[in-house]
């Protein structure tokens, strides 16, 4: 049984805004609070008055009062910064007391970090440490049997070039994600928030690892639903197969018009391409990743280029195959 932090829901149907000083009062914010997490953290999606004044919904409202009430119980507010309203309630779930909490289940990468999680203290009793990983490939092979709920990683100096097999990795697997550095450029960890991974400093603090995981378990759906959106759709069965291209190029060569001919010989190339990419052996999961981009990339000039030379058969009265 739980109790819900999340206050009752209120009727927006007059759009009432807010100053931000009014906002944070209403919050139970010291202003100046409310101006350094907007600074630091970008927490509110505001409007402007006409004199450049930030304005603030009763739904924002509401979730600046549930983020004070959620940092005063000691959770990380960069933790929470990107957490949604509806979040931050599913996230405020506290237990009533005398019932005790289900640990979450817990992947580690990095040597570093298991070491120090290893005598962590009693803050780790909220975790269920299941597996640990060398690195990003053996957490891709080995992740469906450890019944992990979230993957913690610990990458001091965070560049550009592990950003792929971290977005492959995500991608492939759909698990929260938890990435600790020391040293990062924010380019790379804007990347890696915009695949739905939760990115930190490394905290001093043990007990703050702990929250950022809950965070990022939190978060999940929404990161789900965002490289959702992001998946190319998959690709519509081939029109042609090699066989009718070549019969619709051996036809094309009694017309004068030669486009026909040399429709059908880039389309087998793109149709070679196109197996060649889902049969190619991936070193990692990046590479898995990329040539699975390769293909839908190959898919999509492939079906460009047969809806036209289906209309371009038509005009020309060349054989079709049978359904065209």
């Amino acid at each position: 049984m739980v109790q819900s932090l999340l206050p009752p829901q209120v009727d927006n149907s007059q759009a009432v805004q807010y100053r931000s000083g009014v906002a944070a009062r209403l919050a139970g914010l010291p202003v100046e609070t409310l101006r350094v997490w907007e600074r630091r953290y970008g927490i509110s999606d505001t409007g402007r008055s006409a004199h450049g004044q930030r304005l603030y919904s009763e739904d924002q409202v509401r979730r600046l009062r549930l983020m004070k009430q959620l940092v005063d119980q000691g959770h990380p507010i960069g933790a929470l910064a990107k957490l949604q309203l509806e979040q931050l309630g599913q996230f405020a779930l506290v237990p009533e007391p005398g019932v005790p909490m289900q640990p979450l289940r817990l992947a580690l990468m990095g040597a570093a970090l298991a070491r120090r999680l290893a005598v962590g203290g009693r803050e780790l009793l909220a975790l269920d440490i299941v597996a640990n990983f060398q690195n990003l490939d053996d957490a891709a092979a080995a992740w469906a049997g450890t019944g992990a709920q979230l993957l913690l990683m610990e990458i001091s100096e965070l560049d550009e070039h592990v950003v792929p097999a971290i977005c492959a990795l995500r991608q492939t697997l759909g698990m929260a994600l938890v990435v600790l550095y020391r040293f990062g450029a924010s380019a790379t960890i804007r990347q890696l928030r915009a695949q739905g991974c939760l990115v930190a400093r490394v905290p001093s603090d043990v007990a703050e690892i702990v929250l950022l995981c809950q965070a990022a378990l939190a978060a999940l759906p929404l990161a789900q639903a965002q490289l959702a959106r992001q998946r190319p759709a998959a690709p519509v069965p081939r029109r042609f197969d090699d066989r009718a291209l070549a019969e619709l190029a051996a036809a094309s060569s009694t017309v004068h018009c030669e486009c026909p001919r040399h429709l059908t010989d880039i389309l087998l190339m793109i149709n070679s391409f196109e197996r060649y990419s889902e049969q190619c052996s991936s070193r990692n999961v990046a590479d898995a990743l990329l040539h699975e981009q390769l293909g839908h990339a190959a898919a999509t000039a492939r079906m460009v280029l047969e809806e036209a030379l289906l209309r371009l058969a038509r005009a020309e009265a060349l054989p079709l195959p049978a359904g065209l």
